[in-house]
């Protein structure tokens, strides 16, 4: 754990040195601002860590939102500015070939009238010789400025795309994450996928599954986001409501008043809860009891028959740390294979162990849709599916985006979303 935190300061200490050479040193002649840049930039880069560790212990809550806020800035900078890169060396390089075609220009008109390097040379010998008597060896020539055009040249050019890449990326950056914060502080839209099931009755068909996760309940969120919310979840008039994980970020204690809306939930046959990551982080224990108090029934490695569709729900992955991990076989053994059945897991990865049991349908949240461009792309390492639908060693996946957000209050590319699944009879 401690080489973990070390490797991370250690990369926030190597993205805004980058930055600062890049955004500050590049751009800027006065070593005065050069200065004054290189203290914003130390102060930033302690910034993240102090917000990551504050935040999360509740002890620095108001960081939150400059803390997050910088956190996406500094990332989209990132991007923009690496994005640049390869442009920018192709016109250094550009650059480059053309002094070397001005030099062998130069050399092949020695001779012609045009002054040369020896001729430069000659010149200022002759200077300094007749320094004393004063007399203008020079012939009008100002050796200085003939010594010195080209490289001040170069480096007058060098500055221009300095700051032209500074500036882009710095409005590039701000614009992306303005949008960002706008989409995920909106309302979540809502989505809808139609699923057959071979098994499934022919009275269930049409059946629909409200899936919401990662609400992430929290000191950014506000006391009107879940409320929100569970209006959508209404105003489609669910059969089932299925609230799978990450619902919280803080202890019942800090966020428990927020949690009520969850009583306001509407549907024809309940509302089912199970665990995500960030319940153990928060004190699993107590909120299981609360959302129970509330009226969401809790799946905890367990199912319900619902007129002969099984719905299934199991503990997330990272209740293994703290002793209340998935127990696939007590959710999905000994269990009637005439029947379909949806399990509720709130991370995709966990279909591989689902597999052997032959879920019909596995809804999940957790990656958020990667929630900041480009951002996904990581994300797609780490868990099967992203976003949307697919399948894992042969079981059907949809993962919603999620109704909230985690760390910044910015979402790019994958706005925050209800999903309502339709079951459909073959």
């Amino acid at each position: 754990m401690l080489a973990f935190v070390w490797l991370v300061f250690v990369a926030v200490g190597l993205i805004h040195f980058y930055l600062w050479k890049r955004l500050i040193k590049d751009p800027l002649r006065s070593r005065r601002g050069r200065r004054v840049g290189a203290g914003v930039t130390v102060a930033l880069a302690l910034l993240v860590p102090a917000t990551l560790i504050g935040t999360r212990t509740g002890h620095a809550e108001w960081l939150g939102w400059p803390g997050y806020l910088w956190l996406a800035l500094m990332f989209y900078l990132l991007v923009a500015l690496i994005s640049l890169e390869i442009p920018r060396a192709a016109v250094l390089l550009l650059w480059k070939m053309q002094s070397r075609t001005k030099e062998s220009a130069r050399k092949e008109t020695d001779g012609s009238g045009s002054i040369t390097q020896s001729d430069i040379g000659g010149l200022a010998a002759r200077e300094s010789s007749a320094e004393g008597a004063g007399e203008d060896t020079t012939d009008g020539v100002d050796i200085a400025a003939v010594t010195t055009e080209p490289e001040s040249e170069g480096i007058e050019r060098r500055l221009v795309l300095a700051r032209g890449m500074a500036i882009f990326a710095g409005l590039t950056a701000a614009g992306i994450t303005g949008y960002g914060v706008k989409t995920a502080m909106g309302p979540p839209r809502l989505d809808r996928f139609s699923m057959p099931l071979a098994k499934l009755p022919r009275a269930m068909d049409g059946t629909r599954l409200a899936v919401v996760s990662d609400i992430h309940l929290g000191p950014l969120t506000g006391t009107r986001h879940l409320g929100r919310i569970v209006d959508l979840i209404n105003s489609v008039q669910a059969d089932v409501v299925c609230v799978v994980g990450d619902l919280v970020d803080g202890s019942v204690a800090e966020l428990g008043r927020f949690a009520t809306p969850l009583s306001e939930i509407e549907s024809r046959y309940g509302a089912f809860f199970v665990t995500g990551n960030h319940e153990y982080y928060s004190g699993f224990g107590p909120w299981v009891e609360e959302v129970a108090r509330l009226g969401v029934r809790p799946l905890r490695n367990e199912r319900v028959e619902i007129n002969g569709l099984d719905l299934a729900g199991v503990n997330d992955l990272g209740g293994v740390t703290y002793g209340d991990g998935p127990d696939f076989a007590k959710a999905l053994g000994d269990r009637d294979p005439a029947r379909p059945v949806v399990l509720m897991a709130h991370q995709p990865v966990a279909a591989h162990q689902a597999a052997p049991f032959g879920v019909d349908l596995q809804v999940s949240g957790h990656t958020h849709g990667g929630q900041m461009a480009p951002f996904n792309l990581l994300v797609g390492l780490q868990q099967p599916v992203v976003s949307g639908f697919g399948k894992v060693d042969g079981v059907p996946v949809y993962v919603t985006n999620g109704a909230g957000f985690w760390g910044p209050p910015v979402r790019v590319g994958a706005p925050p979303q209800v999903t309502v699944v339709e079951l459909r009879a073959e």
